[in-house]
């Protein structure tokens, strides 16, 4: 049985480089650290993006309008390729992983959500990592997550989780743009501060991150 459990979520800008092509040197780093955490009893729920832009290098350009209908197409092809390379490379370290594709209504009381904790529970039980990821090809507005770090922090309550971790290529919350040469990273923030005024949306690739529920 693991000593700890440990919510990993690491972001499409995390995995790509400048070209929007997934690298795969990246996913072997964060498993290889990940079976290091398996050799100190430390299990680890991941929570990967990649799927819409793994379709994308498979399908290339799609012909399809509704943006919707295109990231769900994407989506699809691309998940069985983002587990392949996941698999393989577990596979490189002598571990186990599976893949776990909920929606977020499989968060609200009840069967689904059951059903869930205890699937999640058995692959830990049995040292078998699970890979989760937004089922994009079924979810519909209503029922879709702001992005991968709300389903990495609800897994992480729905499992008494001891840590989560949010990956991402930015350094910390800044007092404005990144990009700009005045920025500051804010190093303390407190809980009940008003951060609204930090959150600047901008245009988003095929991640789908939001600033605001990071921050939430």
């Amino acid at each position: 049985m693991y000593k700890e459990l440990v919510v990993i979520k690491v972001g499409t800008n995390v995995m790509t480089n400048k070209d929007n092509r997934i690298v795969r040197p990246v996913l072997n780093s964060l498993v290889q650290q990940i079976a290091e955490l398996y050799e100190r009893d430390i299990m680890t729920i991941l929570v990967s993006s990649g799927s819409v832009i793994a379709g994308k290098e498979v399908l290339g350009k799609a012909k399809i309008k509704n943006k919707t209908q295109r990231r769900q197409v994407y989506s699809a092809i691309g998940q069985p390729r983002m587990m392949r390379h996941y698999y393989n490379i577990f596979s490189d370290y002598g571990m186990k992983c599976a893949q776990v594709l909920p929606t977020k209504r499989d968060f609200n009381p009840g069967v689904h959500r059951d059903n869930m904790i205890s699937c999640i529970e058995g692959l830990l039980s049995e040292g078998v990592v699970p890979v989760a990821n937004e089922d994009d090809a079924v979810s519909v507005a209503m029922s879709m997550f702001s992005d991968n770090d709300e389903l990495a922090t609800l897994l992480a309550q729905l499992m008494n989780a001891d840590k989560l971790i949010l990956m991402t290529d930015i350094d910390g919350l800044y007092d404005g743009h990144p990009e700009k040469a005045n920025s500051k990273v804010i190093e303390n923030v407190q809980p009940k501060q008003d951060l609204d005024k930090y959150i600047e949306e901008g245009n988003k690739a095929e991640g789908e991150g939001r600033a605001a529920w990071d921050l939430n």
